[in-house]
């Protein structure tokens, strides 16, 4: 995962004052599955990621198709 996408998951947490214990709970993982993946070093299943969606009601976009859309 990008470094600029690991940093928007993390900041996306930090303005609804949730831990990473508590987002985790909520998506059904162990928290260091966030740390990692707020690290960059952790690429979500899209199960994992439509999950963290729901969470934050953002959209999931797909960047093969954005790029092929500008």
């Amino acid at each position: 995962m990008s470094r600029l996408k690991a940093t928007y998951i993390k900041n996306l947490r930090v303005e609804k004052g949730m831990t990473q214990q508590e987002l985790a709970d909520l998506v059904n993982v162990r928290r260091e599955t966030i740390v990692r993946l707020e690290n960059g070093n952790y690429n979500p299943t899209l199960s994992l990621a439509v999950d963290i969606a729901r969470v934050f009601e953002i959209a999931i976009r797909s960047e093969e198709h954005t790029s092929e859309l500008q």
